[in-house]
């Protein structure tokens, strides 16, 4: 019987760590399509049809070969925090919301992006109020809203 209860732990546990995260896939990619290696250069630029890589299920793209390889090399620094959702809107709004994939910013060495139309830039907003609390908020709000649905 306590083998029994061990292995179907064991399955609840596994199928709930199998759960992926909701990534923002407008247009196909992650980001837009946006190479999500060049914003770490201060720039948004279009990615490629012809460099493309997967990374935990979804697609990016990549302006070049050189930048699909950085980002296989290492894709947990340049995956957009937050599923690439809007990070503002996360924090406050406790919701996924898309983005503008030229609104970003690279904050500790993370990828934030942000919704920005209509004459809402959310990155303003994020930048005027604290960024650190908003931060800590949209962490503790993606943990809640962070699997697919």
């Amino acid at each position: 019987m306590k083998k029994k209860l061990t292995l179907i732990l064991i399955a609840l546990v596994t199928t709930l760590n199998a759960q992926q995260v909701d990534y923002n896939t407008k247009k196909s990619f992650v980001a837009e399509g946006y190479d999500v290696t060049e914003y770490f250069n201060n720039k948004a630029v279009k990615g490629d049809s012809k460099f493309v890589g997967t990374h935990d299920g979804v697609s990016y793209k990549f302006a070049s070969k050189e930048n699909l390889e950085t980002f296989k090399n290492n894709p947990e620094k340049f995956v957009p925090q937050y599923g690439g959702y809007c990070a503002y809107a996360v924090a406050v709004n406790n919701e996924k919301v898309d983005i503008n994939p030229k609104t970003f910013e690279i904050r500790d060495g993370k990828l934030y992006l942000f919704y920005n139309a209509w004459g809402v830039n959310t990155l303003e907003k994020w930048t005027e109020e604290d960024p650190k609390k908003l931060k800590e908020k949209a962490d503790k709000n993606w943990g809640n809203i962070k699997i697919r649905r």
